[in-house]
């Protein structure tokens, strides 16, 4: 187990070297190509693309239904006609009045009043003193614009909100403020933020910090995190105060609305604005109090600008559905992770056009994976993520255009390597390929045509296992692997068979070829070594015959005089190294002269070859038998237990023997004597062993023959 758990990281350390040097031109491009779109996007070349696609993203999703919590009080064109411009502070303490009989939660008067406009200061100047929930405006000043002070009653009775408008580099809206800290030691509240605090006190729903991050502040479920420079699109915004990402309810219209005339000449029930928040603002065009937001653009049409109130009441929703519904926000990637996407597309395109190889299937793959990427970054949207889309595309089609170029160029020099290959290998007689990275067929001399028995237009751009039978195609790919592996020349012997069936051995040398353009070939020379192997093969079997024959005797294949010696040794010595027995056997046929003799030496050389096959079937596979000569055979028996099992061996022998030979027309009864030694108990040396053994059969030959005698 402590093997198998160090070689894993082993095997992990080497599968991912092996995949970085495959995928190393695609990294290299795809990492070139991203770089290249991270610091354009860094200096904002993508910053009004993206925020383009955020506002189709807005405009493409469903509008949410009308918010009935806010009412809006439009200061309409027709209310100015018929009132004068300025309003005058009667009729706008008249309008107050009758707005507060209604029980409203919160009233925001979105118009500016830090000058008397008479008739009528002193009456509205009360009236700004009896309404607990009114909140005034105040417009902070900044870079662009000079401030204008809030109502001097409301700002002692901090029931101020200023209602500064953030607005981007294209002059739209996309971002609300809900505190600023201008550097006058106070924390100022925006319009909506104070009208949706006031109406949330009925909702026992407060301020607070966050569980999440104590910088962002919550109210009730909602918690809004706070802009950062580098937020979704933006590059380097400025996110002074305390800034969120706007996320509107939808086009103009989504909230109840009356007008001033409406609302004064009693037209508007009673029930109206109860327990809502209300704004009070100009929607009349003169007034010039409008701005752009998403939902300004269309595709043909004119840009449709929304009244300063209604963004108010867009802002002042926004806060109360995600403190009251759980309405979450705008959500952004922390900027690593979205370099990081823009990265992991990058090499999304490098690695589709590496591998499909095609101008044509790229272009069409890489613009059905954009249509796709664009797809799901809207539903990305509607669940809440804005997430980066313009440079993540463009890093796809770069890094596939770039792959694209590079692979034109490998063709066109892939082209000249095998135009200059071919003419190179055609004037060589021996058999030769080249073949590419994926163990193709690229460039064949006609000698391998004619030695594989195949017309050049079928072999090329063929594999071996399209040519080979499998166990010698698989065999061909694993060498021509280890080359591509190692860089290494190889030289090995293959079997090879051509398209007539015929079996070839052949010397394969295999070295790699690299061109102009990093194009990398295998390049292989053939040589069948067929023939040459016969010879060598008769000649080891030659050689093999010779060397049987002078360890073995011609008539009955048995060991010889001078390898009974050999093996007789190499028994003693086993036996000397394990405390073991061994028995010497030493035979000979009785009347074997006789036989001889009369029925002739054909005759006599059947038998001494019976004689032997019968003394194989009564022994073990261990044991030797030899012929030293004449009628003299030897036994050994090595790893014997003791005389006894000696004995029942040599008995054995003799019932073999003394059963009648069937020999041509000849029917011959011949019997055996037996002379037996043990080592180390008669002797040490082999001469001695067999010398006893001798002299114990002579014995058994004077006892009567057909027996066996140990030496005493």
């Amino acid at each position: 187990m402590l093997e198998e758990r160090g070689k894993n990281p082993e095997n992990m350390l080497k599968t991912l070297k092996k995949w970085l040097d495959r995928e190393r031109r695609v990294l290299i491009t795809a990492s070139a190509v991203a770089g290249t779109v991270i610091v354009m996007r860094c200096f904002g070349f993508f910053q009004v693309w993206e925020w383009a696609a955020f506002d189709y993203f807005v405009r493409w999703r469903p509008a949410e239904p009308i918010d009935s919590r806010i009412v809006i009080v439009e200061i309409k064109e027709a209310d100015l006609q018929k009132y004068g411009y300025p309003i005058s502070d009667a009729v706008l303490a008249q309008l107050l009045k009758k707005l507060h009989a209604g029980k409203p939660r919160a009233i925001g008067l979105d118009v500016y009043r830090d000058l008397p406009t008479q008739p009528g200061n002193a009456e509205l100047l009360n009236t700004f003193k009896t309404i607990p929930n009114l909140i005034g405006i105040e417009l902070m000043p900044d870079e662009a614009r000079f401030g204008v002070l809030p109502p001097p009653v409301l700002d002692k009775l901090d029931q101020i909100g200023f209602n500064n408008v953030v607005i981007d580099a294209d002059s739209k809206v996309r971002r609300t403020l809900l505190y600023s800290w201008p550097g006058d030691s106070e924390t100022h509240e925006s319009l909506a933020l104070t009208l949706a605090l006031r109406y949330l006190e009925s909702e026992k729903i407060f301020p607070q910090p966050a569980t999440v991050n104590p910088q962002y502040l919550q109210l009730g479920k909602g918690v809004f995190q706070p802009f950062q420079p580098n937020d979704g699109a933006y590059v380097r915004a400025d996110s002074r105060g305390y800034q969120i990402l706007a996320n509107l309810r939808g086009a103009r219209g989504r909230f109840r609305t009356a007008s001033m005339s409406d609302v004064l000449s009693g037209k508007v029930p009673a029930d109206f604005v109860r327990s809502r928040a209300v704004l009070i603002g100009s929607t009349a065009p003169s007034l010039r109090d409008f701005y752009q937001n998403s939902y300004s653009s269309g595709w043909f049409a004119p840009p449709q600008q929304i009244p300063g109130v209604e963004l108010q009441a867009h802002f002042l929703s926004q806060i109360l559905s995600a403190a009251l519904d759980g309405r979450g926000g705008i959500n952004v990637w922390p900027e690593v992770a979205e370099l990081l996407w823009i990265l992991l597309w990058s090499w999304a395109g490098a690695s589709v056009s590496w591998n499909l190889r095609s101008l044509r299937r790229s272009v069409y793959f890489l613009s059905s994976i954009s249509l796709g990427l664009s797809a799901c970054l809207y539903l990305a949207f509607l669940a809440g993520w804005w997430l980066p889309l313009i440079p993540p595309i463009l890093s796809l089609v770069g890094s596939g255009a770039a792959v694209v170029g590079y692979l034109a160029h490998l063709q066109e020099e892939l082209k000249r390597s095998k135009e200059f290959l071919q003419s190179l290998i055609d004037t060589i007689p021996d058999p030769i390929f080249v073949k590419d990275r994926n163990h193709r067929c690229l460039v064949l001399n006609q000698a391998y045509c004619r030695f594989i028995g195949y017309p050049l237009e079928i072999l090329t751009c063929r594999t071996d296992y399209d040519l080979f039978p499998q166990a010698e195609a698989e065999i061909f790919w694993q060498q021509d692997e280890l080359v591509f592996q190692t860089h290494q020349p190889r030289e090995n012997e293959e079997y090879f068979t051509d398209a007539h069936g015929i079996t070839h051995l052949i010397a394969t040398k295999r070295s790699l070829h690299k061109d102009a353009a990093g194009n990398l070939f295998l390049v292989g020379a053939i040589r069948d070594i067929t023939e040459r192997q016969l010879r060598e093969n008769a000649l080891e079997r030659k050689n093999a015959e010779l060397s049987h024959q002078a360890d073995h005797d011609a008539l009955t294949g048995l060991p010889n005089r001078k390898m009974f010696y050999e093996c007789l040794h190499q028994s003693l010595e086993k036996a000397s190294s394990n405390q073991e027995l061994v028995a010497l056997l030493f035979l000979d046929l009785d009347g074997f002269k006789s036989i001889n003799d009369t029925l002739g030496h054909n005759v006599g050389d059947l038998l001494l070859k019976t004689f032997a096959s019968r003394l194989k079937k009564s022994l073990r596979g261990s044991d030797t038998i030899a012929r030293l000569g004449g009628d003299e055979f030897t036994v050994i028996l090595p790893a014997i237990p003791g005389r006894e099992e000696a004995a029942k061996v040599a008995e054995k022998i003799c019932y073999a023997i003394v059963q009648p030979f069937i020999l041509e027309e000849h029917t011959v009864s011949v019997t055996t004597s037996i002379g037996i030694s043990l080592y180390p108990i008669d002797g040490s040396e082999p001469d001695i062993l067999v010398k006893n053994a001798d002299v114990a059969m002579y014995r058994a030959k004077e006892c009567g023959k057909n027996q066996y005698q140990f030496f005493n």
